[in-house]
């Protein structure tokens, strides 16, 4: 069986939000801050999120928790 590759998935910013349990305002309000992965442009009026920007995303917020609980990495 052929491993899925994440970067060939696109998610609509209605998935996204269900994604995180949040409003598709707070989407875009989180992207406005500049403390969310940009979307990409897929056409002219097709606005989508890449699955493996979503999963970086989730691995630094994994690690700032972290961070601020006291674990160390090394």
């Amino acid at each position: 069986m052929e491993a899925t590759n994440p970067e060939q998935f696109f998610l609509s910013v209605e998935q996204v939000a269900t994604r995180y349990g949040v409003s598709t305002d707070s989407i875009w309000r989180w992207r406005s801050k500049g403390s969310f992965p940009a979307p990409v442009r897929i056409g002219d009026r097709s606005t989508r999120w890449r699955l493996s920007d979503l999963l970086e995303y989730e691995e630094t917020l994994q690690a700032c928790f972290a961070m601020d609980a006291g674990f160390s990495f090394s």
